[in-house]
């Protein structure tokens, strides 16, 4: 925009236009309150030592030097109320970091010491001077420098997909490196009503021993000091994405580890094919009834079934299932209660793979041994770590899988011929 200065606003503004944000009297005002509050302070303290040697001594506490106290208090609570007030203006006033003094010039100031305006007070103020003045915007080198972003202090981070497969296992420890347990191979039932006096008849039963080793689940990552120092969620953050990696792992190792090399024997490795049970005929198969018929095929085996494991995509092709009517058969949009199908609890995960199913008695069927629970350790003795200043964050966890019993599970495929 143009200006028309007169000489003689100009003279004023030259000696009398203060900066904007730079006061004098906040200065006198700050040190006035500072003497007020120290003041303050004396007087209640006063009162608290009075009032403490008094009540030792058992000496009774006038009313009037109660009321003297409470005085006191109010006053020092008023203070504390300008001081508070006091801070927040002059914050205000400094806001951008009270440095950069190109900024925060006001528009006085500017014109008072613009180059043509001194050279005019210098030719005797004849006439009068025009200049432009640059508009004040959001570009850089302009009002720019004084807007900063609204940083989120929550950093977000990827998807987690959640396990459950561990829950629907019995818990255990373990002080070894290896679990060692014996199982059932045969059982021949021989009893029978037997004649007083006859020889009784003779069952037969085979077990054999079996080894489970503990096998270890690990991972780590490098990270500076600096990050770690200057994120403060990023600790935690790095923590629990460690966690996670060790349980997602986890949840595949139970459930397909192939017990080769230092992976776990797991639990759909070792269930028992599905096969139809004989007497049964259905028409028109669904994935529904095959999940039944391999209920039934382990009830069949004398072992009650406790859940179901399935790929998300199949659980939900079954809860959209719906009668002539579009009612929904086994989902209820509107409820609260957990998966269940076939009154057994439904466990969606996409580690089994897309169409594969398990059921079966888990926790008569298997056991995890924990040997070491999950342990995230940071250090900077770890190579050149040191001297470049980095960290060192690794997480593992330890443990064995029993499955006593593979019969009491079944696997399959939910792709009806």
């Amino acid at each position: 925009m143009n200006m028309i200065v007169s000489a003689a606003a100009l003279a004023v503004g030259a000696r009398h236009v203060p900066e904007f944000g730079r006061k004098k009297d906040g200065d006198q005002e700050e040190k006035s309150l500072d003497q007020r509050l120290a003041h303050a302070l004396e007087e209640v303290k006063g009162f608290a030592v009075e009032f403490k040697t008094k009540s030792e001594a058992g000496e009774r506490i006038t009313t009037e030097t109660k009321e003297k106290a409470d005085k006191a208090l109010v006053d020092l609570e008023a203070i504390r109320g300008e001081v508070t007030e006091l801070s927040q203006k002059l914050a205000q006033s400094r806001r951008g970091g009270g440095d950069d003094e190109q900024l925060l010039k006001s528009l006085g100031v500017e014109v008072a010491n613009h180059p043509d305006v001194k050279s005019y007070i210098e030719a005797g103020c004849k006439g009068t001077v025009g200049f432009s003045v640059k508009a004040v915007t959001t570009a850089t080198g302009s009002g720019g420098g004084l807007i900063r972003p609204d940083r989120q202090t929550e950093i977000v981070g990827l998807q987690r997909q959640q396990m459950r497969v561990r829950d629907l296992l019995t818990p255990g420890r373990t002080d070894g490196n290896s679990i060692e347990y014996a199982y059932q191979t045969a059982r021949t039932n021989a009893a029978a009503a037997t004649a007083e006096t006859a020889q009784k008849p003779e069952s037969n039963y085979t077990w054999d021993v079996a080894n489970a080793p503990v096998r270890t689940i690990a991972h780590w990552v490098p990270v500076s000091r600096q990050a770690m120092d200057d994120i403060p969620q990023l600790e935690s953050l790095i923590d629990g994405e460690l966690r996670y990696g060790l349980d997602d792992v986890e949840d595949a190792e139970l459930l397909l580890g192939d017990g080769t090399g230092q992976h776990i024997n797991g639990l759909y490795t070792q269930a028992t094919a599905y096969a139809q049970p004989a007497g049964v005929v259905v028409t028109g198969e669904t994935r529904i009834d095959r999940l039944r018929l391999a209920i039934l095929q382990v009830e069949l085996a004398d072992y009650a079934p406790d859940g179901i494991v399935l790929h998300p995509t199949s659980w939900a092709n079954i809860e959209l299932t719906k009668d002539a009517a579009n009612g929904y058969i086994f989902a209820n949009p509107q409820g609260v209660a957990g998966p269940i199908l076939w009154g057994r609890p439904v466990v969606s995960t996409k580690r089994i793979g897309a169409s594969n199913f398990l059921t079966g008695n888990f926790k008569l069927a298997g056991q995890i041994f924990d040997r070491m629970d999950t342990e995230v350790r940071i250090s900077d003795q770890d190579r050149d770590n040191f001297i470049k200043n980095m960290l060192t964050v690794r997480a593992e966890k330890r443990l064995a899988l029993v499955v006593r019993r593979p019969g009491a599970l079944v696997k399959g495929s939910l792709v009806i011929a």
